[in-house]
């Protein structure tokens, strides 16, 4: 048995509205089912799949050491199409492509301060 694919990525944050609407308005992630917790959030999908956890910051847990999260990546199969969405909503990106040009990628932040990679296999 072996891990096939990224499950989701959960982010807390104490800026739950502002980064769904990233996510939401950005990347065109949908907002979808979620448990009834309880406490604030979104699941927000792509393709029928949640990917993205939302959780609001709680104040009891801010003494809590940071994530050492580096970046999450997501597969696109238009690379183009997502870098003018990202134009369009005038989100800064650095641009890659692998030395061997099996893969393009974007680089970006969402609005607390996670990377997230974009990646197009050639």
């Amino acid at each position: 048995m072996s891990i096939a694919l990224l499950d989701h990525v959960n982010i807390t944050t104490d800026k739950l509205e502002e980064t769904k609407d990233f996510f939401v308005n950005v990347l065109g992630l949908t907002v979808g089912d979620r448990p009834n917790f309880e406490f604030p959030g979104y699941w927000l999908y792509a393709g029928g799949q949640d990917l993205v956890h939302l959780v609001e910051r709680d104040a009891a847990h801010e003494s809590e050491p940071q994530s050492p999260l580096d970046h999450f990546a997501f597969r696109t199969d238009d690379l183009e199409a997502m870098a003018a969405r990202l134009d369009n909503a005038e989100v800064k990106y650095l641009r890659f492509e692998a030395p061997d040009g099996s893969r393009r990628q974007l680089f970006l932040r969402d609005p607390n301060n996670v990377t997230i990679e974009i990646s197009s296999r050639s």
